[in-house]
């Protein structure tokens, strides 16, 4: 007979040996195997979970991060929009004391100006009462008869007078 044909006992025994292995397959590996791919299927789904739950922290994270970047923005304008309105401040305040000092120092140097006027006054009008003296008396010590000797004289000690201030 040929390699086609089975022999019957070869094939009864293959069956049976099939069946037994079958048999002890189904009560013991088939549970086994079947547990084992229940609890693999458990944790892929419970990996599926976590990382479904996780997708979502880091959506609700993103989301919190952006609304906290926004307020820290808004609050980084406001801060800064307080920044200038105290720089502007200052600066108005700075500008404000400083004519209000220039304004003083104006007063006070008009005031000094007008003591010091009055003083170079009271100083030129001694100088010419000094002098209306000496002029004075050198007239009343020499009386002259007429007018042009008068003059004439007049003017000698005025010349006088203006060469002895001169030399002072």
């Amino acid at each position: 007979m040929g390699l086609l044909t089975p022999d019957p006992g070869t094939l009864f025994w293959m069956v049976i040996i099939f069946g037994i292995v079958f048999f002890i397959l189904a009560k013991y590996a088939f549970p086994v195997i079947t547990g084992m791919v229940d609890k693999r299927k458990q944790y892929i789904d419970s990996s599926l979970e976590a990382a479904r739950q996780a997708n979502e922290q880091l959506q609700q994270v993103k989301a919190e991060s952006e609304a906290l970047l926004a307020r820290a923005h808004e609050e980084q304008t406001a801060i800064l929009k307080e920044a200038s309105a105290t720089r502007d401040r200052i600066i108005a305040e700075a500008r404000e004391r400083a004519r209000t000092e220039a304004r003083k120092a104006l007063d006070e140097t008009r005031h000094q100006i007008a003591a010091e006027k009055e003083s170079a006054i009271n100083d030129i009008r001694r100088q010419v009462a000094i002098l209306s003296v000496d002029v004075a008396e050198k007239v009343l010590r020499k009386k002259l008869s007429d007018d042009k000797e008068q003059l004439e004289l007049v003017n000698r000690l005025l010349d006088e007078v203006k060469s002895n201030n001169d030399i002072e």
